[in-house]
């Protein structure tokens, strides 16, 4: 007899990118791997390892601040597409930020 998982019991059906204030883009977010990200959007530490670059406000430069939403959506870092919307880590982020 198999037992089926269902992946959608882990998301907050409640949680929407569109009532959120992007929180998740004002995260540190490494380049770990070889990203398509525009290099206008990627900065380098001492030792050479990528990061998304932040503006002096801490939000990813790569989001529009009148639309919130990201402007290299089909671009975007790997680790930002693990990120679920409403998963266990997105509510995690949320609720760490006063966002619930």
């Amino acid at each position: 007899m198999k037992s089926e998982v269902n992946i959608d019991s882990h998301i907050d059906q409640g949680v929407s990118c569109s009532k959120c204030e992007a929180i998740c883009c004002r995260l540190e977010v490494l380049l770990i791997t070889d990203a398509a990200v525009p290099e206008q959007f990627v900065e380098f530490d001492e030792w050479g390892g990528g990061r998304m670059h932040r503006l002096d406000d801490g939000w990813c430069a790569a989001l529009d601040r009148n639309t919130m939403k990201c402007t290299i959506y089909d671009r975007r870092p790997f680790i930002c597409r693990q990120l679920d919307m409403g998963g266990e880590e997105c509510v995690s982020i949320r609720a760490d930020a006063g966002c619930v």
